[in-house]
């Protein structure tokens, strides 16, 4: 099993790059998130936003797996699946998809909770995608949710019936704004109805079986490294495990099965919400790159804070992850710029440290600098290493000697086949 993963605060281009090296799997295996993730897919010149299907939807051959670790909003599933069926046909759309019957539900009455949180003085206000993601996890763990297998059992309706009534009475006591109870309750029983169409199974021995057999699997995970609710900048991260350990525990499968462990980064940084961001730029040329790299949510179309490349962070997220294959996106987005400002350190109570936790940092950090050429070229015309620019391979050149790995992989755009593979 390889893994792939996001090294920075998310928005690495994790979609696309799965979408290309998709086609040389048998399988993909979502392991982490909920609806709260996009992936964008560029998918017969359209842009696609992928929520909970896997990334390997496009590729007709792959089975895409949505692990224990994933947390299902049915509605919002559903809607996914009919939007995606204007351009796949359904029917191939259910065949390929296999669910988790451990999965945990999101209900409908958890995005209400995130709204009251996030606008109620006495909580903190981290900037959630109003999801209802961290009350799906936080029920999980408090042993009061519901899993996708629980659709099948008779008392199914009851005990949804008895959550929501619950919730909705708390929420309306708190002042928060409802619809009916009774539409939200019909409207999250035809999502369920809808899940049963699905494969929904133990996926875990599914993935087993497929590695026994030599079926090549690929655990694609949502949001990133910087993010990870144990190792992220928390308590402005999300509410899941996002590292490539958690790929193991989500989705059922041996640590000593893992091969390859892809690492997305930017050329430059950004991140959504609220959180610690040492090297953010707030001036004109941050608007620029925010407009010229299509920086803004996925799903949220929140416009996403822009930052110079954060080294001592790529540093720390390669080495949670053991990352063993680097992919470069967005250089493109650089091009035409005279110099590329680069954080080498940080400089915290006058020690200057060149790896440390983010978490360890607020914002009386004071970034060191290195500035790099710029490059300035047309990259349609790129489709080979030989053609890179000067100026982008000794950039290239700069972080393989800081970051001791290789970039193996450079996106020069954001379409499927815009990707060359760097090599001695």
């Amino acid at each position: 099993m390889d893994i792939l993963i996001g090294l920075q605060w998310g928005d690495e281009g994790k979609g696309k790059f799965i979408d290309l090296i998709g086609r040389d799997y048998d399988i993909i295996a979502r392991f982490n998130g909920g609806a709260n993730a996009g992936h964008s897919i560029y998918y017969q010149g359209n842009k696609i936003t992928l929520k909970l299907v896997p990334s390997g939807i496009f590729c007709p051959h792959i089975k895409n797996l949505i692990g224990t670790g994933v947390v299902i909003d049915p509605v919002a599933f559903k809607a996914e699946i009919e939007e995606l069926a204007h351009i796949i046909p359904r029917q191939d759309l259910i065949d390929r998809i296999l669910i988790s019957k451990k999965s945990h539900l999101v209900l409908p009455t958890y995005r209400y909770w995130d709204i009251y949180m996030e606008h109620s003085p006495v909580y903190r206000t981290i900037g959630t995608t109003k999801n209802g993601i961290a009350p799906s996890y936080s029920n999980k763990i408090l042993r009061q949710n519901l899993r996708v297998g629980d659709i099948y059992s008779d008392n199914f309706k009851d005990d949804t019936y008895k959550i929501l009534n619950r919730q909705y009475t708390e929420l309306q006591l708190l002042g928060q704004d409802m619809p009916a109870l009774e539409e939200l309750y019909a409207d999250f029983l035809k999502g369920c109805n809808f899940l049963k169409q699905l494969a929904i199974t133990d996926t875990e021995i599914f993935l087993n079986q497929a590695l026994h057999d030599s079926k090549k699997v690929l655990a694609e995970g949502a949001q990133a490294t910087l993010l990870d609710i144990d190792h992220g900048s928390y308590s402005y991260d999300t509410s899941s495990n996002t590292i490539a350990a958690a790929a193991c525990v989500s989705l059922g499968v041996s640590p000593k099965l893992v091969n390859k462990i892809y690492g997305v980064t930017k050329a430059y940084c950004t991140r959504v919400g609220h959180g610690i961001f040492p090297t953010e730029i707030t001036d004109q040329i941050a608007d620029e790159l925010r407009e010229k790299g299509g920086e803004f949510g996925s799903n949220t179309k929140r416009p996403r804070r822009v930052g110079w490349l954060d080294l001592p962070a790529l540093k720390y997220a390669i080495m949670l992850n053991g990352v063993t294959d680097l992919v470069l996106t967005k250089a493109d987005i650089l091009s035409g710029m005279s110099e590329v400002p680069v954080c080498t350190a940080y400089e915290i109570n006058s020690e200057t440290r060149d790896l440390t936790a983010p978490t360890s940092v607020d914002d009386s950090v004071r970034p060191v600098w290195k500035f790099l050429d710029g490059w300035d070229f047309p990259f349609s015309k790129i489709n080979q290493q030989s053609q890179v620019p000067k100026e982008l391979k000794l950039f290239i050149s700069f972080l393989e000697e800081e970051l001791k790995i290789p970039v193996k992989y450079l996106s020069t755009g954001p379409q499927r086949e815009e990707l060359i593979i760097l090599g001695n």
